[in-house]
């Protein structure tokens, strides 16, 4: 395959598909079309801007620039994990603690990553910068859907926590099933792609990787050790995010506190 790069033409012909899938859903009264032309053109923004971002990245190479890099996806990360939750732990909990898991499981995911692959140098831009991003993105998935789920269910399973606990249950045993139920929620993606990955789609990495030239052995394995690190991160992450949610909505009385619910 040659390397031709892509045209604006290129991209406008492809893009067509998302245009008639918004009039798709004018006419059948979807109520779609603004959210996904704003998500297109989203996505060709944010996407161009971030590429402008990492081309200055990786040409000077400044350890302090990449570090800046990282605290930023990590701030955007914890803003949409808190955008993504229809009842959030009020105050600063809300935020700390969806940044504290989220950061832990990304870090411990990805120095595994960089141990496996011994780059020249744990702050190049082009290997760290990339692999932290898609682990990121995992374990984001997988602590705002679990944290989501947790919350939402505490919230309408009330009175049955409340009866356990009544009925002389601790905050754990209490809490035990919505924190099954949660944890289930936010490991069902990664699990999903894991089970589809090579049978019925191959990931976009070894995707990429196979349309850049690299022998599809070896683009497989590349792919197996990013899946393998996204479930790692995004299983300690829900874990990590949800015991201590459910830590903080009890108190050491094992009575349900939903006023530190915001």
């Amino acid at each position: 395959m040659n390397e031709a790069t892509l045209r604006a033409g290129d991209l406008v012909l492809v893009a067509s598909l998302v245009v008639l899938n918004a009039g798709l859903s004018l006419w059948l009264q979807l109520g779609l079309a603004r959210t996904l032309l704003i998500a297109a053109s989203r996505t060709v923004v944010q996407l161009l801007l971030v590429g402008l971002l990492l081309k200055t990245v990786l040409t000077l190479q400044s350890g302090w620039l990449v570090g800046g890099v990282v605290l930023l996806m990590f701030a955007a990360a914890s803003h949409e994990i808190l955008s993504r939750q229809d009842h959030r732990l009020a105050g600063w909990w809300g935020m700390g603690l969806s940044t504290g898991a989220t950061m832990a499981a990304t870090l411990l995911a990805t120095t595994l990553a960089l141990i496996a692959l011994r780059p020249s140098s744990w702050l190049d831009a082009r290997v760290l910068i990339p692999l932290l991003g898609i682990i990121l993105g995992g374990v984001m998935n997988g602590v705002s859907l679990s944290l989501n789920t947790f919350q939402n269910s505490v919230q309408r399973d009330r009175s049955a926590i409340e009866a356990r606990l009544t009925l002389g249950a601790t905050r754990h045993e209490a809490l035990r099933p919505t924190l099954l139920r949660a944890l289930r929620s936010g490991m069902i993606p990664i699990v999903n792609q894991m089970s589809a990955a090579g049978i019925i789609t191959l990931p976009g990495m070894m995707s990429g990787q196979i349309l850049a030239g690299m022998p599809a052995i070896e683009a497989a394995k590349y792919q197996i050790l990013v899946l393998l690190l996204i479930a790692g991160g995004a299983g300690l992450g829900a874990i990590g995010a949800t015991l201590a949610a459910s830590w903080r909505l009890t108190d050491e009385r094992d009575r349900l506190r939903l006023d530190r619910l915001g």
